[in-house]
């Protein structure tokens, strides 16, 4: 990934690369969503879960880390609900690294979690949300034993960029909408530098109108407010206080876009949806952008409404993680698999033929 943008990434010959093989991710064309949008308009979905670790975090993780062993570290540190801590154990383990991780104790999927500790991390839970451990890692970092590999690094941001020159490279031009979940905001920071800069290189014609969308639990770009207690199904994007809140603000407002919220009955509906529609199943997190589409086609209450959008509009929803990163929602949801007797018959009964 990064030998292939290296000219847009701040990389030089004497950067080590440390690779898992990220991007290159599938860009899905969507013909249910599709049908859902109408009048001739295409959605698309690029499917970040099909990365290394199973979520869009290994795009800035390779370039971050990269930078950090180029700079001499011997260490790295993040704050985690879940898919930062797996990308950054991953590769710190590739770069033959330590790696530290912070994160709210009962807040991390156990996926998520179990990622981390496979790869030899030390992981340190607190009393506290993200919010409480970012601010541990910061004043960690300081004392310059660590590198910091949040989004607040901005070679993550960085890094992160390169999923957006893969949808312009694959679809010939930008789209003329790209939707994405938002929970520290560092991906739709990094997808709008990303276009602006393909654009300002005569690489694309136009620019997208971002659409974020925040669990309604976990809202705090939305109501322009921090919430001190942030709640949601959708553990990716349970944040009170994103890092990238001014820049995300920035990339909606230069993009005549708009940030939204969608429930956890709309999140878990929307994750469904998608796996039984389009045989794509994604995190909680992720379904945020897919319920965001579904209110922007349905919702006279939504921020920005998709019934007027010209005909034959291309649309891009991001989905950030894969299912089983954070299956607990669907393991709710199953009922016991009892067994029958090993008949013809009875599998006939069971099936209902």
């Amino acid at each position: 990934m990064i030998e292939h943008y290296r000219e847009f990434l701040p990389v030089s010959a004497s950067t080590p690369i440390v690779s898992l093989g990220e991007g290159n991710t599938p860009l899905n064309y969507c013909p249910q969503l599709s049908k859902v949008v109408g009048r001739d308009c295409e959605v698309f979905v690029k499917n970040e879960g099909v990365n290394p670790t199973g979520s869009f975090k290994d795009r800035g993780m390779t370039l971050a880390v990269s930078k950090a062993l180029e700079r001499g570290a011997k260490a790295i540190i993040c704050a985690s609900t879940g898919n930062t801590s797996a990308s950054a154990s991953a590769y710190a383990a590739r770069a033959g690294i330590s790696c530290i991780v912070i994160l709210p104790a009962g807040k991390i999927a156990t996926g998520k979690l179990l990622q981390a500790f496979v790869y030899g991390t030390k992981i340190v839970a607190i009393d506290g949300n993200f919010d409480h451990a970012l601010r541990i890692v910061r004043e960690l970092g300081e004392s310059g034993h660590f590198v910091i590999v949040n989004s607040i690094n901005p070679d993550r941001i960085a890094g992160q960029k390169t999923a957006a020159f893969e949808i312009v490279d694959e679809m010939g031009d930008a789209p003329d909408f790209h939707l994405l979940p938002v929970g520290n905001a560092g991906n739709i920071t990094a997808y709008w530098a990303a276009y602006r800069e393909y654009e300002a290189q005569g690489r694309s014609t136009k620019l997208p109108a971002m659409l974020g969308f925040q669990a309604a639990g976990a809202a705090p770009i939305f109501h322009n407010l921090i919430i001190e207690e942030p709640e949601t199904i959708a553990s990716a994007i349970r944040i009170g206080n994103p890092a990238s809140w001014k820049q995300a603000r920035r990339a909606v407002a230069e993009s005549h876009g708009a940030v939204d919220v969608v429930s956890d009955k709309e999140i878990v509906a929307a994750q469904s949806w998608m796996a039984h529609h389009e045989g794509i199943f994604v995190e909680p997190a992720s379904a945020a952008a897919i319920a965001g589409l579904f209110k922007c086609c349905d919702s006279r209450e939504a921020a920005y409404s998709f019934q007027k959008i010209p005909e034959a509009s291309r649309i891009v929803c991001t989905v950030t993680g894969h299912g089983l990163k954070d299956p607990d929602a669907i393991i709710k949801q199953m009922e016991e698999l009892k067994p029958v007797a090993a008949t013809i018959n009875d599998v006939r009964h069971a099936i209902g033929l």
